[in-house]
């Protein structure tokens, strides 16, 4: 069974930084992250492959880095200048390219306000 483990989520003040980080129990060959705010779609935010490439939404550019750690099964989302829109939920996600199937993580929130 799959497990993911998120943290780093909270509170921050508008122009701050957190790093959000997901353990995976396993080895994927895509690893990243979703935010959805209630009432609309979960949307991509960033997806790292196995062997680097990165795929990041234009909303978080600039201001979001992807990043994993093969060894440890680790992604991590360094957020920095964030805004009070990138306020939600945000969700870890990793897809096993041999069974072609997806798995999500609880989720953690991510509030920005002053």
């Amino acid at each position: 069974q799959v497990q993911l483990v998120e943290s780093g989520g909270g509170l921050v003040q508008p122009g701050g930084s957190l790093r959000l980080s997901c353990l995976s129990s396993g080895r994927f060959y895509a690893m990243g992250w979703h935010r959805q705010v209630p009432g609309k779609r979960r949307e991509l935010v960033a997806t790292i492959t196995v062997g680097g490439t990165i795929n990041t939404a234009d909303s978080v550019k600039g201001r979001f880095t992807i990043s994993r750690d093969n060894a440890k099964n680790t992604v991590y989302l360094q957020m920095n200048s964030l805004k009070p829109e990138d306020t939600a939920v945000y969700y870890c996600n990793v897809w096993d390219a041999a069974s072609d199937k997806g798995y999500w993580g609880q989720g953690t929130q991510v509030t920005v306000s002053s």
